[in-house]
């Protein structure tokens, strides 16, 4: 009787580890969703005829210049022949 009661407490032990385990797995991939992406900082570039800065992702580039907006690549920089 006494080997018996040793299994099950053995077989009990082996369960609690094994739950305690895929909790701890569970807990560490919750906090890596948590984690925000780290953010590649991007260039900034001036737009010819208004001067604002904007990413350089969003401007529009014409002739080597760049232009926040289609209308302002259309009317080129102030001062210039186009």
């Amino acid at each position: 009787m006494a080997k018996f009661l040793m299994l099950i407490g053995v077989i009990v032990a082996v369960v609690l580890l094994v739950k305690n385990y895929q909790r701890s797995l569970a807990r560490q991939d919750e906090k890596t969703a948590d984690q925000p992406v780290p953010v590649k900082p991007e260039d900034m570039v001036r737009c010819d005829h208004c001067g604002v800065h904007l990413p350089k992702s969003e401007s529009f580039l014409s002739q080597g210049r760049f232009f926040c907006s289609d209308e302002h690549r259309r009317l080129g920089a102030p001062g210039s022949d186009r």
